[in-house]
């Protein structure tokens, strides 16, 4: 094999579509643009979605969904986790530095979800009334 003997392989590069070359090509004449109206004129192309003047579908539906922009601004914690910090008091400060919560997060709320092990101190944290129960019967107590 030689480099001046390479060619791409057979029906692989198609050559271009020749239009407006006479009528034996198939494509003379009006060059597959057929007979007038805006798309066989030059320059005769509109936006998309343009709909003649006619309200534009993406503008006759309704908006649809909501993303919150505060949602990287508050996390959730399972009381399962807590078990993972050492007894005593548990604020935002500790949750962050243990990586259970995101160093973004402004606020965070401790759900009931599995068993809690240890006495826990929670002051500045939102907790749910399941997640109340459950870390009181274990000893801890919950701050304002």
């Amino acid at each position: 094999m030689k480099l001046n003997t390479l060619k791409p392989a057979e029906g692989s590069n198609p050559s271009a579509r020749r239009v407006g070359r006479g009528i034996g090509s198939g494509f003379g004449k009006t060059a597959g643009r057929g007979h007038k109206g805006q798309k066989s004129r030059a320059g005769g192309f509109h936006k998309v979605g343009f709909e003649g003047g006619q309200m534009p579908i993406q503008r006759r539906l309704p908006k649809r969904g909501f993303k919150s922009l505060q949602k990287d601004y508050k996390d959730q914690i399972r009381t399962s986790e807590l078990n993972k910090l050492p007894e005593g008091k548990i604020d935002l400060l500790t949750l962050k530095k243990e990586n259970l919560v995101s160093d973004l997060a402004l606020s965070v709320k401790i759900f009931l979800s599995g068993a809690i092990d240890k006495k826990y101190t929670i002051s500045g944290i939102a907790v749910t009334k399941g997640a109340k129960e459950a870390i009181e019967s274990a000893g801890g107590k919950i701050e304002s």
